[in-house]
């Protein structure tokens, strides 16, 4: 359904091309919020598991029951993101066309975007405390990352050719990948000399430190739950995950397969990483030690199985698998034993399985 939206404010600084030199776009960032109907202000859905199926964002309980469509929207919605108190939930939406932010209640009330813009916005991340939103936004061949408040006010700007956002555990500094030290020139789509590298910032934007320094194509970085180290995987040609200590040092490769390796996710207690591998023709989940010990293959099936995801007590993996012929969220003991499908429809895939927080 349709609601009125509110204009609060806007940004007073022009976006620069850094190719182009100096241009200023006629649309800067505004925040949007629905003055009828407020966020945050319902019921928390805690320990629940969120997925995409048919396009929505579905929650439903741990044990599969209770199924209910949040977003019901002929758009594709996807990449969910919960506030740390699992009343607002932000996610990626095609329904104004091209790609935008949105943010609803829990119970799926009160959709909204997050900004007024001509460009695209992705990769949203909740500060730990829950009052503020990182993403990236797209325009004019750059991507830029912001950060905004809950409610819709101000829209800031923290770096350029940036992307990936991620907030470290207690929100003084941000993670993020860019290829600022590698760029091609502009148009030239066969310069083989750029790269990604991992940086991080403080939350203001102030003091970014570059980490990595391979001129590979480093990405999604994603720190442990105590913030002393973070993973990154190299997107493009190893396509393998790495893990390094926040200041950069010890950086130390985890997979060595021949296929692609990625998904990583921290356990709870920051000792193991799950993540999907497809050395063995067939993407499987394995679980390393966070110092890359140990690796152990939990799924064993020709189907694909991927995308793991902890339960926030550490005691469940959520997964996607098309053992069943369609893709369906499945879930399994840490070790891999005791596999259930949960979502168990023939109808419609199911994947890209998360947790909202624990109460």
């Amino acid at each position: 359904m349709k609601r009125r939206q509110r204009l609060l404010g806007s940004l007073g600084f022009c976006i620069v091309a850094a190719w182009l030199g100096t241009s200023c776009g006629s649309d800067d960032l505004i925040g949007l919020v629905d003055a009828a109907c407020p966020l945050g202000t319902g019921a928390p859905l805690f320990d629940k598991i969120t997925f995409i199926a048919d396009s929505d964002i579905y929650v439903m309980n741990p044990d599969g029951t209770g199924q209910i469509n949040l977003t019901r929207n002929v758009a594709f919605d996807s990449d969910p993101t919960w506030t740390p108190d699992a009343t607002m939930m932000a996610f990626k939406t095609t329904r104004d066309g091209g790609r935008h932010v949105y943010v609803i209640n829990a119970d799926g009330t009160c959709a909204t975007r997050l900004v007024n813009n001509a460009g695209s916005t992705s990769s949203a991340a909740w500060s730990p405390d829950g009052t503020k939103i990182a993403f990236g936004w797209w325009r004019d061949n750059h991507k830029n990352i912001y950060v905004i408040n809950a409610d819709g006010t101000g829209v800031t700007l923290l770096t350029r050719d940036a992307d990936k956002p991620a907030w470290s555990p207690d929100g003084t500094k941000i993670a993020f990948s860019t290829d600022r030290d590698f760029r091609p020139p502009l148009f030239d789509f066969d310069f083989e000399g750029q790269a990604f590298e991992i940086y991080v910032m403080n939350a203001d934007g102030t003091d970014p430190t570059r980490l990595t320094n391979s001129g590979a194509f480093y990405g999604r970085p994603a720190w442990s739950p105590d913030g002393t180290k973070i993973t990154f995987m190299d997107r493009y040609e190893e396509r393998e995950i790495y893990v390094m200590n926040a200041d950069g040092t010890g950086q130390t490769r985890l997979t060595n397969g021949v296929g692609f390796a990625g998904h990583q996710a921290w356990s709870p207690d920051g000792t193991k990483i799950a993540y999907q591998d497809d050395t063995d023709s067939a993407a499987e989940i394995y679980v390393v030690n966070a110092d890359g010990t140990d690796p152990t293959r939990l799924t064993n099936n020709v189907a694909f199985d991927g995308r793991p995801a902890w339960s926030p007590d550490g005691t469940k993996i959520a997964f996607e698998t098309d053992r069943d012929g369609t893709l369906e969220i499945y879930v399994m003991n840490p070790d891999g034993t005791g596999p259930i499908n949960l979502t168990n429809n023939s109808t419609f895939d199911a994947h890209f399985p998360s947790w909202s927080p624990s109460r």
